[in-house]
């Protein structure tokens, strides 16, 4: 077999961090041989396998011969048995889950094994100071460990002139005594006890300089974001920044095929082989089905209900059922003043006409699902993310009169076959803008919503800042994290509406549901995209 075939099988297997020796390489070479594989096929024929072997649970960075057998002779049953039966009947009702952030399990990421593992404990609202740092640590050893498998920082087994051009990250304590030199960093953005900017990370913490930079790249910072820089390290121990950026963002596709075994919302882990075949069988039987999505739904507001109403008429004549109708808050137009009984009671009013309008509506209370999800002004238990879903005391009549009723967490998941749906009601934009840190980006309306959509991706986290900007609670901080990267991301905002897809996710935001414009968007699985309404 040419060196060139070799190479490429040794490749495949370290982009998933295993090592082949002499007699598993044999192996796969003759397997590449008995099936006459041609040159062009041999890096897709080798991933194949590589995916397979990964999500086994006996998989070590050393590849194993006798598990490497057994994931080919798998992948060839499966091959022989698989037949698609296409009259079979699949209920949709089966395959649609909403997932609230409290029960979601808990993975920490592993250094010494490379991937996910479950803690013995169950998570606590309490919190430990222990799970504030392991929180933090959990999203910088994730966003690391991507970066360190793209291909700009992944160093080859093969010596090739590239190697000379591989960008290394360094560690804070590398910069020691080494004064005049370039370094590339990887941590934390940060405050010091005397209000400096500085970079953090696992080994300790540096100075950050900004002069020298006019532009960062595209995206916006904050103080708690994970970025990397390259810069100078100076005589006066601060790091002279010439380049700042957040970390690439990997796609839900390679993120699937190395941790596609781990069950990450508790309902079970589909292969992205099954994922394939759940979105070729929505195109074919629910193309028409749709999920609506409403933000700012402000029960006290005059022109709320006449709102709705227009919507569920339309529906009706139409005859377009939206499968699920999730309605985020705010709920009502302004604050609750601790002890103002009557703004209580109206509240409690708006929820009951609510319901009452719902239930009007035969068709729509006996098809759809309705989700409820508190915005920053609900009352619910607690303020901190991920908060509760609303207090039952204000949503007796909706859970009397709606059968299909879900009163979720903020954040929440929908999952929908093998698609992934994250609802987050926050005003993000806002708070986004109001902790920049570093140099602050010259732009506005379409580059300023793509910036927010780009940071918050590739943080791989729904509220990139530190614990004092935006308290979370933090044995359920894993509840926030967007990794692997989700199908569709509901960023609610007041801010104005809008949707695009970056990195195959679909982001999109409905806007506020509020004065005569009655704003909402409508999600299709079939296409991952969304339409503004």
């Amino acid at each position: 077999m040419s060196i060139s075939r070799q190479q490429t099988i040794i490749r495949v297997f370290r982009k998933y961090s295993h090592s082949l020796g002499p007699t598993e390489l044999d192996f796969l070479e003759a397997v590449l041989e008995r099936h006459e594989i041609d040159d062009e096929d041999v890096e897709q024929s080798i991933e194949l396998i590589a995916k397979e072997y990964n999500k086994q649970d006996d998989a070590v960075m050393k590849v194993s011969l006798e598990t490497l057998r057994r994931v080919y002779d798998a992948l060839q049953s499966s091959g022989e048995q698989h037949v698609r039966r296409e009259d079979a009947f699949v209920d949709p009702e089966k395959h649609l889950h909403f997932i609230d952030a409290f029960d979601m399990p808990l993975w920490r990421w592993s250094n010494e094994r490379s991937t996910f593992e479950k803690p013995s404990h169950r998570p606590t609202s309490l919190g430990s100071a222990d799970s504030r740092v392991l929180s933090a640590r959990d999203r910088l050893n994730i966003i690391k460990q991507t970066i360190l498998r793209n291909e700009h920082f992944t160093p080859s087994t093969i010596p090739t002139r590239d190697r000379e051009h591989l960008l290394t990250i360094r560690s804070t304590k590398q910069l020691l005594g080494r004064p005049g030199q370039r370094f590339l960093l990887f941590g934390m953005l940060a405050h010091s006890k005397e209000g400096k900017l500085c970079l953090e990370d696992q080994d300790g913490i540096v100075e950050l300089d900004f002069s020298e930079l006019d532009q960062p790249s595209e995206g916006l910072f904050t103080e708690g974001a994970f970025v990397m820089v390259e810069g100078d390290y100076t005589e006066n121990s601060t790091f002279l920044v010439i380049a700042v950026g957040h970390p690439p963002c990997e796609s839900r596709e390679t993120a699937r095929s190395i941790f596609g075994h781990i069950d990450f919302l508790g309902k079970g882990a589909t292969t992205p082989i099954e994922d394939s075949q759940y979105t070729q069988r929505i195109q074919e039987d629910f193309s028409d089905m749709t999920f609506f999505f409403f933000s700012d739904v402000w029960l006290d507001h005059p022109d709320t209900m006449r709102g709705l109403r227009k919507v569920f008429d339309n529906c009706i004549e139409n005859n377009y059922i939206p499968k699920v109708a999730v309605l985020c808050g705010n709920f009502t137009s302004r604050g609750i003043a601790q002890g103002n009984s009557r703004d209580v009671q109206k509240y409690q009013e708006g929820f009951d006409a609510l319901a009452d309008l719902i239930a009007s509506y035969h068709v729509l209370t006996q098809n759809t699902h309705i989700v409820f999800v508190p915005g920053p002004l609900d009352l619910a238990i607690n303020s901190i993310l991920p908060r509760r879903p609303l207090l039952s005391s204000f949503t007796a009549r909706l859970r009397a009169k709606i059968p299909k009723l879900h009163l979720s967490s903020n954040p929440c998941r929908l999952k929908f076959f093998g698609q992934e749906i994250v609802v987050f009601r926050e005003d993000m934009m806002a708070r986004m803008l109001r902790n920049l840190v570093g140099v602050k980006p010259s732009v506005r309306n379409e580059d300023l919503k793509r910036y927010l959509v780009q940071s918050i991706l590739d943080q791989s986290h729904l509220t990139p800042l530190t614990n004092n900007i935006q308290p979370v609670l933090s044995e359920y901080d894993h509840s926030l994290r967007l990794y692997p990267l989700p199908t569709v991301v509901v960023l609610a905002d007041k801010y104005e509406s809008y949707r695009m897809t970056y990195e195959g996710c679909h982001v999109f935001n409905p806007g506020s549901f509020v004065g005569n414009a009655f704003n909402f968007s409508a999600y299709t699985p079939a296409n991952k995209e969304s339409e503004a309404w």
